[in-house]
């Protein structure tokens, strides 16, 4: 999709990855277009599914949620009922901020947030640990955020 995309285009895209907050206006001026030629391009984006949605990014420590885990779990089976049946308890479960089925030694690999180890534990037992078909859970707490999440390159 990329190729796709005019200069212009990823001037729009690029400044709004840095900041979803800009208005049309000042998009428009950042891009030397006219506010509805740059609005008609957005809306082109949005509508082709280039752009999802738009979010604010949130600090966990300041919300309770200031260790960050990375959780590979392995299923006993991976038959299409274990996949689906895995992949619906771990979308219900609010801590868990993304899974990605992998290739590899492990089948999922989870990022999760939580306050701190204790909050961790208590969450491996009551839910990772229960969800459908698991047989293996490894975790790793992550020490710091050297390259935070930050927009595609475009």
């Amino acid at each position: 999709m990329t190729a796709d995309l005019e200069r212009i285009d990823r001037e729009i895209l690029r400044l709004l990855q840095s900041d979803g907050r800009l208005s049309n206006a000042q998009l428009a001026e950042a891009v030397a277009l006219s506010p509805s030629a740059c609005l008609r391009r957005l809306q082109r984006q949005e509508g082709s599914g280039v752009i999802e949605g738009y979010a604010a990014r949130l600090n966990g420590a300041a919300i309770g949620r200031g260790s960050t885990v990375f959780v590979e779990v392995t299923l006993s089976n991976q038959g299409h009922a274990a996949l689906d049946a895995f992949e619906r308890a771990v979308a219900a479960c609010a801590q868990v901020l993304e899974c990605h089925l992998m290739s590899g030694d492990f089948d999922y690999l989870l990022r999760v947030a939580v306050a701190d180890m204790a909050d961790y534990e208590r969450l491996h037992r009551q839910q990772l640990a229960a969800f459908p078909h698991v047989a293996r859970v490894r975790t790793a707490f992550a020490m710091r955020a050297v390259v935070p999440s930050r927009g595609y390159p475009l």
